[in-house]
Parts: structure tokens; C-alpha cells; sequence
């Protein structure tokens, strides 16, 4: 993949109170080669703002080359547990991510002696999924804030810390979070991630449970997933969480019965 990015920015030397106006073009982005390599372009409107043009060809490439290094690990797409392969929707995914940063507009503040670059902004989805489960809406809400029955659905030692504030580490660390609301057997929401993620992004996860008598039914609303990572994502649920706990909930009756 190769992308030709052009930024329009508008900066402000504090001691002057003068705004200048220039352009940062990066003609051939690729992962392909190391961002360091990656020719970075600075121009400004003649006969303005020498002293701005210099830091941004200084200071301001380092700030450039640290937000292309996040731009180009959040179009990596990962599976929960390993690479998948790109298909058509990885590649219309990438296409729509540099449409929208192509278009963005950047304003700095700038003085004389730093240089503050907005960090590029990550192209994200939300994801809905509905699920129907075999089991009354206590027993699948444990199964969400057990540690001892996160493990056995996960087959993976796990931190489960089931209040406000607690935090949840699961699949040998690939996944964590930080539970933000509980409402006994009706309502979980945690701040979550994959370990394949942007440093620090997190999606907002929110699972509702509806009672249905002798089923459940549960409603994942999943807010700002990486656009590249929306099909992985979706594969970490169903496979990881969904279809295990069933496996889980089946054992549990069998041993019953």
C-alpha cells in the first residue's frame, strides 16, 4: 500500500502574534519502508514565517514521523490470536482510512522554542451483535465476572476484578480492560482492547442481558473498534467469548442432568 498525504496547517508564533500559513506533503507513504526513510515536504506561502518553516522541517518531522508510525499500525489488520490474511474489506477499509486523513485540516500553536503536532486521528466502527443463550441471565452475567469461570471459558489464567474501576486481563494478556458500570445480571460495560491495537486506544464495550425466561438474550454494542480491526474484532467475540461459553453452559447441564 502507498499513500500521498498532504496536510494544510496554520501556525502562530506566540511571541508575535503572527499566523502563517504552509503545507506538509509526505508524497510516498508505504509500510513497506521505514518511516524514517519516508520523505517529509514543508512549504510555506513566500515571504512568511522563515522561523516557522525551519522548526517544522526540525522539530516538526520527528512529530510527523511519530503520528505515521500510528497511522500505519492501525491499518494492520490482526486476528485475535495471529495474522489474517487481507481481503477486499481490509483493502476498502484502508482505502476509506485515507480518504478521511487526506481530508483532515490540522491547527497548531506554535512558538519559537516547541513545536505541538496533532496526533493523527484513528479511523474507527462500532459493532452490534445479538446473541441468544441457553441459560437464565444471573448465570451468564457470572460467567462475565467470575474470575474461575472466565478461566475455563478462555482456558487461560485470568484477572477479573468485577467492580468500578477493576481491571480484566484475559488470553495470556492479548485482551484487556477496565469494567466502567455493573449492573447485576442486567448490564456490564468495559473499557476494552486488543494487544494488537494503537498503544492506548480502547473500545467501549456494553453487554445488556435480557431475560427470556429459561434463555438469554445478550446484546454486545462494541464502540470505537479500529477500522482495521472491525473483522477481527468481530472473530474474537463470536469465536472467543460466544461460542466457548457455550461449550461452557452445555458442560454445566451435562453435568447436571
Amino acid at each position: 500500500m502507498h499513500l500521498r498525504i498532504r496536510y494544510v496547517n496554520t501556525g502562530t508564533v506566540k511571541e508575535s502574534g503572527e499566523k502563517h500559513k504552509g503545507s506538509v506533503e509526505i508524497p510516498n507513504l508505504s509500510e513497506e519502508n521505514e518511516v524514517d526513510d519516508t520523505e517529509i515536504n514543508v512549504s510555506k506561502k513566500k515571504g512568511e514565517g522563515d522561523v516557522l518553516k525551519e522548526l517544522m522541517r526540525t522539530a516538526g518531522t520527528t512529530k510527523v514521523r511519530e503520528a505515521l508510525r500510528d497511522y500505519l499500525k492501525a491499518l494492520k489488520t490482526e486476528f485475535t490470536l495471529g495474522m489474517i490474511l487481507p481481503t477486499k474489506a481490509t483493502v476498502g477499509q484502508e482505502l476509506a482510512a485515507e480518504r478521511e486523513l487526506i481530508g483532515n485540516t490540522v491547527q497548531d500553536s506554535v512558538s519559537p522554542q516547541s513545536l505541538d503536532i496533532v496526533g493523527v486521528k484513528i479511523p474507527t466502527v462500532k459493532i452490534l451483535m445479538r446473541e441468544i443463550f441457553n441459560s437464565a441471565a444471573d448465570e451468564l452475567y457470572s460467567i462475565f465476572t467470575t474470575k474461575e469461570l472466565v478461566q475455563k471459558f478462555s482456558k487461560c489464567p485470568a484477572v477479573v476484578e468485577a467492580e468500578k474501576g477493576g481491571k480484566l486481563q484475559m488470553f495470556d494478556g492479548f485482551v484487556s480492560g477496565e469494567y466502567a458500570e455493573l449492573v447485576p445480571n442486567q448490564r456490564i460495560v468495559l473499557k476494552w482492547r486488543c494487544r494488537s491495537w494503537p498503544d492506548e486506544h480502547y473500545a467501549m464495550v456494553a453487554l445488556n442481558f435480557k431475560d427470556l425466561a429459561a434463555q438469554t438474550e445478550l446484546q454486545l454494542e462494541c464502540k470505537g473498534v479500529p477500522v482495521s480491526n472491525e473483522e477481527s474484532t468481530r472473530r474474537c467475540w463470536k469465536q472467543q467469548y460466544f461460542e466457548e461459553i457455550r461449550i461452557l453452559l452445555q458442560q454445566s447441564q451435562d453435568t447436571m442432568e
